[in-house]
């Protein structure tokens, strides 16, 4: 089990942007430099990430998003038949603050999706060191798309589907077709990363979506479904795992609570290979669901790395936390990562690069102690 991914030392998948980098961004974005040059820079930059990343001893290997602005805002906008416009934070009153979000216009498909070809140029810089590191791309969950925190019925438009069962045959439908033209595009190693599961165990949050209508329940079960459906498009040599987030923009978080409510269905029900858990602070909850974690190949991926924050945790706590966690789940089913990307928006969270590249770091080091691999 030790060759395949999720591996013993992973990463949940964004890196920080680089100065540099980011400056070419904003200078494209005002119009001084043009496609060619940012993509120029961009290429550069990746290539550079990856030889970090495998430098110190990662066997999945990410471009950092660093041609994203967005974690998901970027794939959702080239889907077929979405745009992604500003819209209030919340349907209370008028002035309320905007933000971007995307929403359907028409028939959901994938297309030719621009990720591919990012996709292709990072499976072209993976594995020169000769250490058999994997490329793995970063998208979000299908059900993203229509945000627990946010009404689905202010996202999917009755003129264009009659209510989500429909639209979720689409969406199903053209994340398969993402998922074959990933994998003929050289991608072994997929990550779905999913914040709507994190809000169905935030009690407040379940609270909002009862009272706007629905049955959070659900909600889980059409989750399920559309993810699934994606899922089944995946070749046997492929992996495929998801990280379930509380939030991540510049060190915030917005949701909280134990895994409980959804544990027994979210690792039994949904057909991933792997789950990446945040386990950073006392927010998650303790260990004690992944006692549903099946006997087998899947894999819990334990966040106890925060990405939040620079300070490094101590290796002790984090041995003893592991420790703790085999008590409720197969210690060869355990893995060990930060408990989120460190970039989600291409702005980053509050750390500076080397205190990230040390937490990277100490996550090898200590899965080569538990495992004597990473």
């Amino acid at each position: 089990m030790t060759n395949r991914a999720p591996f013993r030392a992973d990463h949940v998948g964004s890196l920080l942007r680089p100065a540099s980098l980011l400056a070419l961004r904003h200078r494209h974005t005002t119009g001084e430099i043009g496609d060619e040059e940012l993509a120029a820079a961009e290429d550069a930059a990746i290539a550079e990430v990856v030889g970090k990343q495998e430098a110190i001893g990662l066997r999945s290997v990410t471009d950092g998003e660093f041609r994203r602005e967005n974690w998901s805002l970027d794939f959702f906008a080239h889907l077929e038949g979405t745009e992604v416009i500003d819209l209030p934070l919340s349907t209370t009153g008028q002035g309320a603050r905007t933000v971007p979000a995307a929403v359907v216009r028409g028939k959901v498909g994938a297309g030719n999706h621009p990720m591919l070809d990012h996709l292709r140029y990072l499976v072209g810089q993976t594995g020169q060191s000769g250490s058999g590191q994997t490329a793995k791309l970063t998208i979000p969950s299908p059900t993203m798309i229509v945000s627990a925190s946010r009404d689905w019925r202010s996202i999917v438009p009755a003129d264009v589907y009659a209510g989500l069962d429909e639209f979720f045959a689409d969406l199903g439908a053209a994340y398969a077709g993402f998922v074959r033209a990933a994998y003929d595009a050289g991608c072994r190693y997929l990550q779905f990363d999913d914040v709507n599961m994190a809000y169905l165990c935030d009690a407040r949050m379940r609270e909002a979506i009862v009272a706007r209508g629905d049955d959070p329940e659900v909600l889980l079960s059409g989750w399920i479904g559309v993810i699934n459906a994606g899922l089944a498009a995946k070749p046997a040599d492929m992996q495929i795992t998801t990280h379930i987030c509380r939030g991540n923009f510049k060190s915030q978080w917005f949701a909280q609570g134990g895994y409980e409510p959804i544990a027994e269905r979210l690792f039994n029900e949904l057909d991933y290979d792997g789950f990446f858990l945040e386990y950073d602070s006392e927010r998650a909850g303790g260990f004690e669901p992944l006692r549903f974690l099946p006997k087998g190949n899947k894999r819990a991926v334990l966040g106890l790395v925060t990405s939040k924050t620079g300070a490094l945790e101590e290796r002790g706590t984090i041995l003893a936390r592991i420790d703790e966690a085999s008590a409720h789940a197969a210690l060869d089913q355990l893995c060990l990562s930060p408990q989120c990307g460190f970039a989600s928006h291409e702005d980053g969270n509050d750390l500076a690069e080397d205190e990230q590249w040390a937490k990277l770091a100490l996550v090898v080091d200590v899965a080569r102690e538990v495992w004597g691999t990473a």
